[in-house]
């Protein structure tokens, strides 16, 4: 596991991958290319009527240009046409700079394959353009190419080893004093305690792995919070207001790191480090009490 920081700046990156769409997508693309390449990496912004000459950013030294795609939703044809229009201005308006041409999208399936072969079409048609296409995995190059200011700069602060250990009953209150406004359904069984298994059920990745065994340096003292709580019933009420946040979010259909994303706001993880560690710590108690995703199968476990 690396730092403290580091891990949670990865997941900060991951979920910013994944939830950014339309032009929130592009600014942070444009900024994170701006960090790693500096200034080989210009942007171009929209002025008149022109527009931006189908140009997001342009990387000098290769000859490249870059184009944003982060729909709400999305749609093959409309991604097709976008890419000819995009292509044939970026063509048009660029030709004595253009090498290659990069659509930047964050679809974590794939893209449809009617634009997988209407994209190996614009490839003939402008066979002296290298076309491509970027998804995670060549965004998180140029993350591994950030300093830590950079990461700084565009994640924000984040919690160290020290901040973790260093967190006491005073954190924990207003994490806790938030998340208390849900009654607990009396019908709810006391869920079992979770196998070591239960990550790997789960599908998260190495990111969300590791901020969640983070946040187990703590859940001890968040369940020492609860046991000298004067409100008996306080765990139990957060942990059904868990419940229902993660069942609503489960019926959305969304990624097992979307859902920790969601979850991570949901338990306050904003604002200062401190802040940040507290929440940290509660959202694993829950995680390992069985309160949110799922624990795995008993066959599983009996291997």
């Amino acid at each position: 596991m690396g730092s403290v920081s580091s891990v949670v700046w990865g997941l900060s990156f991951k979920n910013a991958f994944l939830e950014k769409k339309g032009a929130a997508f592009e600014e942070w693309f444009v900024k994170l290319a701006g960090c790693a390449w500096q200034s080989d990496f210009e942007t171009a912004r929209a002025y008149g009527s022109e527009g931006d000459w189908k140009c997001d950013g342009r990387r000098v030294s290769k000859g490249k240009i870059f184009q944003c795609y982060a729909p709400e939703s999305m749609n093959a044809q409309k991604m097709m046409a976008k890419i000819t229009s995009d292509l044939e201005g970026a063509v048009e308006k660029w030709p004595n700079f253009i090498k290659g041409w990069v659509l930047v999208h964050n679809d974590t399936r794939g893209l449809p394959p009617q634009v997988l072969a209407h994209i190996d079409s614009m490839r003939q048609r402008y066979p002296k353009v290298k076309i491509k296409t970027w998804a995670e995995p060549n965004l998180r190059k140029l993350f591994e190419q950030l300093t830590d200011q950079d990461k700084q700069e565009i994640f924000g602060q984040v919690p160290t080893m020290d901040t973790m250990q260093s967190i006491t009953f005073r954190e924990l209150e207003p994490v806790i004093a938030d998340l208390q406004n849900r009654e607990p359904d009396p019908r709810d069984d006391v869920p079992q305690p979770p196998s070591e298994l239960k990550l790997d059920k789960n599908d998260l990745s190495l990111e969300a792995r590791e901020f969640l065994q983070i946040g187990r340096f703590k859940a001890q003292l968040v369940e020492t919070y609860f046991n000298k709580s004067l409100t008996i019933e306080l765990g139990e009420r957060i942990a059904e207001a868990f419940r229902q946040k993660y069942n609503q979010l489960q019926a959305l259909d969304l990624m097992p790191d979307q859902i920790l994303g969601e979850l991570q706001k949901f338990a306050g993880f904003s604002g200062d480090p401190k802040r940040q560690a507290a929440a940290m710590a509660v959202l694993m108690y829950f995680f390992d009490r069985c309160d949110i995703f799922e624990d795995p199968d008993d066959e599983a476990v009996a291997s």
